[in-house]
């Protein structure tokens, strides 16, 4: 991993009689785009407050980028940006000065700000109304204003709260793609919460499970799903021509596949993936030609239902 920039030991919070985090460790590189993917509940808001230094912990500590966020929260505002789900801009206000604004009490000159206000607003798409007032802003452009926002105080590191509620589906990938691109180019560190699985799966180069205030799980999707479902059956799909009844029979006993179903040219098969170069083989044996091999992928949806629902995944 790359040098941490957010760092999170045995993080503790407690509301009263109720633990909202759990003994949480945590550590994200410098450029990762990390996804905290749970239900509402589950802990995340109070993870981001306790970042920000908005609240203090009950036990552990919180780095960002080395400074303690209890101690340090100025330092910590200085290198953080935050989008939370619903951004708020005075109606009144115009797209650029609201940019301006905010740059100018970070610190950065007028005329420093405004060429960076209409830059961004370039990066996001809002140039045509950058002189529009905000209130007549659509939820998506409310969104990525807020996210030029954030962006025109050069942060290191982004935190992002559920930022693409009420935003119609293409604005999503528009607005994801935004994030994706902006982190790889400028090195930004980002750690996206959300509960909407496909918006993790899209973007985040890793995952963490986060489950009444504790992290259940953590890593990429592929590692994830190969630690819960790897010893277990997949199917696979295999389109040959032709299939025989002697190619059939011989896949039948081999060890790593337990139930064949045919369609037609295509063969449903039951087993572990080590049946694939086997099924290569046998087709090739017969002379026959495989045009398509596949096999089930297992991602956010069936890691959320195991974490989540506690349903069983069948191969």
């Amino acid at each position: 991993m790359a040098e941490p920039m957010i760092t999170i030991q045995e993080l503790v919070k407690d509301y009263d009689d109720t633990r909202a985090v759990d003994h949480l460790n945590l550590e994200i590189g410098k450029g990762e785009i990390f996804g905290l993917l749970g239900p509402n509940g589950a802990g995340k808001t109070t993870i981001i407050l306790t970042l920000l230094g908005l609240t203090e912990p009950t036990l552990g500590s919180v780095i960002i980028k080395g400074y303690n966020s209890t101690s340090q929260p100025i330092e910590v505002k200085r290198v953080t940006g935050y989008l939370p789900d619903e951004v708020g801009f005075s109606d009144n206000s115009i797209g650029l000065e609201s940019l301006v604004y905010t740059a100018m009490l970070n610190g950065i000159p007028r005329e420093e700000a405004t060429k960076s206000a209409r830059e961004l607003l370039e990066i996001v798409g809002l140039s045509e109304a950058a002189e529009d007032k905000t209130k007549t802003y659509s939820k998506g452009m409310t969104q990525r204003l807020g996210l030029a926002d954030v962006l025109i105080k050069k942060p290191e590191i982004m935190i992002l709260d559920e930022p693409t509620i009420g935003i119609d589906p293409k604005g999503i990938n528009d607005f994801l793609e935004m994030i994706r691109k902006l982190s790889k180019e400028k090195g930004i560190t980002v750690l996206l919460c959300s509960h909407l699985l496909h918006q993790v799966q899209k973007i985040c180069d890793r995952v963490g499970i986060l489950v009444d205030g504790q992290l259940q799980a953590l890593g990429d999707i592929n590692e994830l799903a190969e630690k819960l479902f790897g010893g277990r059956d997949t199917s696979i799909t295999a389109e040959i021509d032709p299939i025989t009844d002697q190619l059939v029979e011989e896949l039948k006993t081999e060890g790593p596949i337990k139930e064949i179903h045919r369609n037609g040219e295509t063969l449903t098969i039951k087993g572990s993936r080590d049946a694939a170069p086997l099924i290569s083989q046998k087709v090739a044996q017969h002379g026959g030609k495989l045009y398509r091999l596949s096999y089930k992928e297992y991602g956010l949806d069936e890691i959320y239902q195991h974490y989540f629902e506690g349903g069983t995944i069948n191969g």
